[in-house]
Parts: C-alpha cells; sequence; structure tokens
C-alpha cells in the first residue's frame, strides 16, 4: 500500500505556474479584453495545485478573479481533457439554477494560449478534501452529507432537452459504453504497463453486464466533496466543479461513484470505510442511499454492487491513466505520482468487490 498523501495539504491554494504548464499570459489578456464582459486588466496568472487531468488556473485582476481550465499541452488520448463539453454542460446547467461557476468563454483557437480552454468566474467558499469532513461538529457533518446527497439528487432531475443538453451523449446502454471505453482507455495506454486486477476486472465487467436502464440524465461522472465549493458559513453547495467526464447517462451509476466513498478505506481518496458514523454524524450507506431515492423518486437502486465494481474500475482507469501522464511528461499536478501509485490498491478493491457481489 503507498504511502498516504495529506490531500488538503496536496491540493489547497495555488504556486507558480510549472514551467511546462506556462502561456503568453499577453494573449490571453488581449483575449479576454475581447470576449470577457467588463475586463479590465493587468493579470496576474497562478496555478491551482489540485486537478490531475485539465490544468487549472486562477486570474487576478484588481476588480475580480476568474478561473483558467484548460487542455495539458502535449500528446493525449483520444476523447480526453473536453473542455469544450465542461464550458457548454456547466452553462447549460447554469441557465436552469444549478450551482456551478458563470462561464465567461470558451476558446479553441490553440494560438491564443497552446492548447483549448475556457474562462469562468472564480466561487469562493470552502473546498471540502476529505469526505470525513474533518473539523465540524456532528450535526454540521450530517447537515453537509444532506447537501451532497440533494445536491446530486437536483442534477438528476434535471430534464437534460429542457436544459438544451439531449444531444450531449447517447442516451441508451450508458454502463456498457462506460465499461467499453474504460476497459479501452486501460488496454491502450501502454506506457502505464498492465495490472492484473485490471485484467480480470474487465473480464468481469463484460460478462456481468445489467441491462440498461432506460432513464438518461445528465451525470457528472466524478462527484465528490472535492469537486465542490461550499459556502463560507452554511452547509450549501455554491458550486459543482470538474464536468470533464460528464455525459448522458445512467444516474445511479453516477451515484453510486459518489457513494463509493463508504466502501472506500479512510485515508484514500474521500474513504469513510472505518470510521463511527454514528459518533461523527455521517448517516450510513443505506440512509444516504433512501435519502437520494427518496429525492429522486425511486423505490430501491438496482444493481448496485455491480456499479459498485465499475466504479472503482474507472477510478483505478483514472488513476492508471495519470501513471500514463506521468510517462509521456504531461502530468499535470506536483503530486501525480502518488495519485499514480493507488492503482494496484484501487484494482485490488474493485476485485473484492466483484467477489463478493450480489447481481
Amino acid at each position: 500500500m503507498p504511502v498516504e498523501m495529506d490531500r488538503t495539504e496536496a491540493n489547497s491554494g495555488t504556486r507558480a505556474v510549472d514551467e511546462r504548464l506556462r502561456f503568453d499570459t499577453s494573449a490571453l489578456e488581449a483575449w479576454m479584453d475581447a470576449n470577457v464582459e467588463d475586463y479590465a486588466g493587468p493579470l496576474a496568472v497562478s496555478q491551482f495545485k489540485g486537478g490531475q487531468s485539465n490544468p487549472t488556473y486562477r486570474l487576478d485582476t484588481a476588480a475580480k478573479t476568474y478561473v483558467l481550465r484548460r487542455k495539458p499541452p502535449g500528446p493525449l488520448l483520444p476523447g480526453a481533457h473536453a473542455v469544450d463539453r465542461e464550458a457548454r454542460v456547466m452553462a447549460a446547467l447554469g441557465d436552469t439554477g444549478f450551482p456551478v461557476p458563470r462561464i465567461h468563454g470558451l476558446c479553441e483557437d490553440e494560438s491564443v494560449i497552446g492548447t483549448a480552454f475556457f474562462v469562468m468566474d472564480l466561487v469562493e467558499g470552502r473546498i471540502i478534501w476529505e469526505a470525513a469532513f474533518p473539523d465540524l461538529s456532528s450535526a454540521d457533518r450530517a447537515a453537509h452529507f444532506d447537501a451532497m446527497n440533494a445536491t446530486i439528487a437536483q442534477l438528476h432531475m434535471i430534464d437534460p432537452e429542457a436544459a438544451g443538453l439531449a444531444d450531449y451523449g447517447r442516451p441508451s446502454n450508458f454502463v456498457e459504453r462506460q465499461v467499453a471505453r474504460w476497459s479501452k482507455q486501460y488496454e491502450s495506454d501502454v506506457e502505464a504497463g498492465r495490472v492484473p486486477a485490471m485484467d480480470r476486472l474487465v473480464a468481469w465487467l463484460r460478462a456481468n453486464l445489467p441491462p440498461d436502464s432506460g432513464n438518461a440524465r445528465i451525470v457528472h461522472g466524478d462527484f465528490r466533496c472535492d469537486n465542490m465549493i461550499f459556502a463560507a458559513r452554511e452547509p450549501r453547495v455554491a458550486a459543482v466543479l470538474d464536468w470533464e467526464l460528464s455525459t448522458l447517462g445512467d444516474p445511479a451509476a453516477d451515484f453510486v461513484y459518489h457513494l463509493m466513498m463508504y466502501r472506500m478505506p479512510a485515508g484514500m481518496f474521500t474513504g469513510l470505510d472505518g470510521l463511527d458514523f454514528e459518533a461523527l454524524g455521517i448517516p450510513s450507506e443505506s440512509e444516504y442511499v433512501a435519502a437520494y431515492c427518496h429525492r429522486t423518486g425511486r423505490e430501491t437502486l438496482p444493481h448496485l454492487d455491480y456499479l459498485m465494481t465499475f466504479v472503482m474500475f474507472r477510478l483505478a482507469a483514472i488513476t492508471h491513466g495519470i501513471r500514463g501522464r506521468l510517462a509521456r511528461g504531461n502530468a499535470s499536478s506536483d503530486h501525480a505520482a502518488a495519485t499514480a501509485a493507488l492503482t494496484e490498491p484501487l484494482a485490488d478493491l474493485a476485485w473484492k468487490q466483484a467477489q463478493t457481489a450480489r447481481l
């Protein structure tokens, strides 16, 4: 098992822009002057510590602070780092009243800073990097869990057609296509190497596919506490971030990815397993599922064990991809190596889920 890293320390705040990820600030200022309403420079640029996939920057002016998110430079896997999709889904969801940052503009002209990017508002508040919500009272912790549950339920109740996102993805056979996508991404990333448990999982997931749910909704794809900004002084989700993996799909699979925190060991990503939920004010897994089902009008959450195995496999495939980016020299985070080292433990954990799954 790799050494646990302090995710709060590793991800909080900003730093000087990495040499590999620098760009012509004057070119960005000219673009913002032409495309961002009420923009006034000069501009100071720093890089957020967090973010394993798309490099993210803080843009400070005298009057306002923005956030820039871009594709990383260098060779990329096909379909990855889709900043255009992130910008589109956030703009559409913002119009429905869902909590996302305001999008100011998307630039797909690579001559400006070297890769496509978009600019959005910086939302003030708190990012909580650990799902145990340290330093809160049990009552406040329970309220934050309820806020997360309500927010993902709100997302899954949005009608994609009414939001202008009916063509945001293929509405059918989501889980089957996701298994195929992440299996292919794992198998094609030769620089990252092969992992025996991942090979077993690919075969198991293909052999045990559940029937299609037939209930496509907008799915976030990476809904975790650290991809949200909570209001500064209340248990409310002020903004949901990091929409790179969003699409149309099965909302149950999206919720189970969020639910995965209950099956992950404390200290691994946002894991909770092994903690005293009652003492901490954390709802049990079954209580959390029941709250989501109530909010979305469901009676049950079918195929939970299969979906749990899949989402753990997918997370392992993501960390495997970070290992590949390290090998190719375009990993965007200082702690990419520590995250990549979690690939085998995650794959082993997913395989244990598969071995005990009730199908």
